[in-house]
């Protein structure tokens, strides 16, 4: 258990970089998680000793050999944290294009007269790759609506929509706008039930940072996350993918082994860090349990990152100590319901009568850093159905405080009151 336990949460902040105080601006409250978690201070030095290192991995020497065995630990360590039995894990160049990859091989891998779906409520990043490859392969693409009061997407919604033609779906873990996380197993589990050949992406990204990542329960053939949203750094995605999409024809050198996906020579450091990532929640799962098994000890530190991260959320939501939640500051929305059971990690709003860009301006101006989602081409199929051009998006991880938590609060008190005392100001004419 993290609440309540100032030593461990010092601990945990002690192991990232930055926690409370930006090189750029100074000291700072840390709300932009979703746009990219803060760093453990292992991957920076991790990155370092890497960057340095000439020697090509799996190369006849030892450096070479050395670096390969990094790179065929972090896959296994991996496979721990994602609890993978089967499949590989490769690098790419960022999540979303690890999600084009698998979503365009899957489509053309798929027989002529097949069907896509997908979600509204997902990221431009599947939702894209699904349409664009549908549109190339000659499939129909079929769109499963969201509930906007919910922010969520549901197996039933999928299910209302299936059909045995259908050859690929993605699905979304988690919003990086409503905070909802979605299902996963259940939708995999209802597509399953009418198209049992259908192959399954999903985006991962958003969720990965707080935890509780289960491929073993997912039955899908494909998981990406974005190593910098969970913790390591910038510059590279990770992508699992299943045996069988694997083998399916893809992008690959001549010659080279089937099931390969990987292109030209790896970054050990990219690898090297993931490693430093199952570390750091292997160490959290035995400060919060007496588990002694590696994934029961991950799965420990999922479950206390999720509780500890819905305290968070309801201090947020509903006050703590005397001072008011968002739910009571008037003329604060809160998108996807003040009482979401489904929210992890982010609350986004937007206040009456203010532009989103000027609150988080303000906000930061008091060294607290939150980020605005406008309705464009990343956030417009959230914004719009809402009649919304923009929103603050307040993201939050477990190393954040219920003393941050208080801060932001009052700082959002302060600016929805002058708000309000600008509102009834007529000037006299």
């Amino acid at each position: 258990m993290i609440k309540d336990n100032a030593k461990l949460i010092s601990e945990i902040r002690e192991r990232f970089a930055h926690v409370e105080s930006c090189p750029f601006q100074g000291q700072r409250i840390f709300f932009e998680n979703a746009g990219g978690a803060l760093t453990l201070k292992s991957v920076a030095e991790t990155s370092q000793f890497f960057a340095a290192i000439p020697d090509n991995p799996g190369r006849q020497n030892p450096a070479g050999q050395g670096t390969q065995d990094i790179i065929d630990g972090a896959k296994n360590d991996l496979a721990v944290l994602m609890n993978a039995t089967s499949g590989q894990f490769f690098v790419g160049e960022s999540g979303t294009e690890l999600l084009f990859r698998m979503i365009r091989t899957a489509c053309l891998a798929s027989p002529k007269g097949s069907r896509v779906i997908g979600s509204s409520i997902e990221h431009p990043a599947s939702r894209s790759a699904a349409r664009r490859w549908a549109e190339i392969a000659a499939f129909d693409y079929i769109n499963v609506p969201h509930d906007d009061a919910t922010g969520m997407v549901t197996a039933a919604d999928y299910r209302a929509l299936l059909a045995p033609d259908i050859a690929v779906a993605t699905i979304l873990h988690a919003s990086p706008i409503t905070g909802t996380r979605i299902d996963v197993a259940a939708i995999s589990a209802a597509i399953r039930a009418v198209s049992p050949n259908c192959y399954i992406i999903v985006d991962g990204i958003q969720h990965a940072a707080h935890g509780q990542i289960d491929l073993q329960a997912y039955n899908v053939d494909g998981y990406a996350i974005s190593p910098y949203k969970v913790f390591s750094r910038h510059g590279y995605g990770i992508a699992w993918i299943s045996d069988r999409l694997s083998t399916a024809p893809h992008d690959q050198l001549i010659g080279s082994p089937a099931a390969n996906w990987e292109f030209g020579t790896r970054d050990a450091g990219s690898y090297a860090t993931m490693s430093d990532v199952t570390n750091y929640f292997e160490w959290l799962g035995g400060e919060v349990s007496q588990e002694t098994d590696r994934r029961l000890k991950i799965e420990a530190a999922g479950q206390a990152i999720h509780d500890y991260e819905a305290h968070l959320l309801r201090c947020l939501i509903d006050g703590s100590g005397n001072l008011r939640g968002l739910r009571e500051l008037s003329g604060v929305t809160i998108l996807a319901g003040s009482d979401n059971p489904n929210r992890e990690g982010l609350v986004s709003i937007v206040v009456e009568g203010m532009d989103s860009e000027k609150v988080v301006h303000e906000l930061n101006a008091q060294g607290i850093r939150t980020h605005t989602r406008k309705a464009d081409h990343y956030s417009g199929n959230i914004l719009s159905p809402l009649n919304l051009n923009d929103c603050v998006r307040i993201s939050l991880c477990h190393y954040n405080t219920e003393v941050e938590i208080r801060r932001l609060l009052a700082a959002l008190a302060e600016i929805v009151t002058q708000s309000i005392s600008t509102d009834c100001t007529n000037p006299i004419s």
